[in-house]
C-alpha cells in the first residue's frame, strides 16, 4: 500500500513540475518565436531580396487573382493558341555517325559495347552495327528543332525561354550508326503563367526509310517576357 502511495505521490510532483517548467518555457517560445518572424520579415524586405524573382511559378487557380499579362505575353499567348495541333516544325536531316556516338559516350561514361564496339557489334548485337545512345538521340533534339540557332529564334518577343524538362519520353526504334534523323514538332498545349508562358510540344524524331520513330517526347518550355 505504501509503495502505491509513493507512485501517487510522484506522479502528482512530476505533473507539478512539468505545469511550473511550462509556464517558464512558453514565454521564451514566445519571444523566439517573434524574433524570428521579425527577422525573416526584415529579409524579404531588404532591397537585394525584392529583386530576387524565382524562376518557378504555378499554374493559374481558379482561386487566384484575375491574371494580368503585359501586350507583349498576351501578343505572344494568342499567336501560339492559333497553332494548337498544328506542326510548328520539321527538321533537316542530320547524320549520326560513330564519332558522335563516341564523343557521348566520353561525355556521359557510357562506354557499352553496343554502342563503341562496331567489330563486336557486327556479330553479337541483333542490329548487327551500334546504335546511338537513347540519350544522345534525346540530347539531340536542340540541334534537330533548330532552337539553338541564334538567327533563327522562334519567340524573338520573349526575354528569357528555359527549358523546364520533359512530361514524358519513349525510344521506340533505336538509331543504328551512319544512319539520319530529322524532327518534326507539333504544339500540344499553351497555358499563361503568373510570369511567363508554358508552351508544351510533341517532338517525334524519324529515322531515314523507317517507319518506327526513334524518339517521342513532350517537352517543356516556359517563356519569360518582363
Amino acid at each position: 500500500m505504501k509503495v502505491i502511495e509513493f507512485i501517487k505521490q510522484k506522479q502528482m510532483d512530476f505533473q507539478q513540475s512539468n505545469a511550473e517548467f511550462r509556464a517558464l518555457l512558453e514565454p521564451k517560445i514566445k519571444d523566439w518565436s517573434q524574433l524570428f518572424n521579425n527577422t525573416f520579415t526584415n529579409t524579404l524586405n531588404n532591397p537585394w531580396m525584392s529583386r530576387f524573382t524565382p524562376i518557378e511559378d504555378d499554374k493559374v487557380n481558379a482561386s487566384d487573382k484575375p491574371l494580368v499579362m503585359t501586350a507583349q505575353t498576351k501578343k505572344m499567348y494568342h499567336e501560339l493558341e492559333q497553332q494548337l495541333g498544328q506542326e510548328t516544325y520539321l527538321g533537316q536531316w542530320h547524320l549520326v555517325d560513330q564519332a558522335c556516338i563516341d564523343q557521348f559516350a566520353i561525355v556521359t561514361g557510357d562506354n557499352q559495347w553496343l554502342h563503341t564496339d562496331p567489330e563486336r557489334a557486327k556479330t553479337e548485337s541483333p542490329f548487327k552495327t551500334t546504335i546511338a545512345h537513347g540519350f544522345l538521340t534525346l540530347a539531340l533534339i536542340p540541334k534537330l528543332t533548330d532552337t539553338v540557332n541564334p538567327d533563327n529564334n522562334p519567340y524573338p518577343d520573349a526575354k528569357m525561354a528555359v527549358n523546364y524538362g520533359l512530361n514524358q519520353v519513349r525510344f521506340p526504334s533505336p538509331v543504328k550508326s551512319g544512319t539520319r534523323v530529322r524532327a518534326r514538332t507539333r504544339l500540344i498545349a499553351v497555358t499563361p503563367m503568373k510570369r511567363s508562358i508554358e508552351v508544351i510540344s510533341e517532338v517525334s524524331i524519324e529515322i531515314e526509310d523507317s517507319k518506327r520513330l526513334a524518339c517521342i517526347a513532350e517537352t517543356v518550355l516556359r517563356l519569360y517576357f518582363n
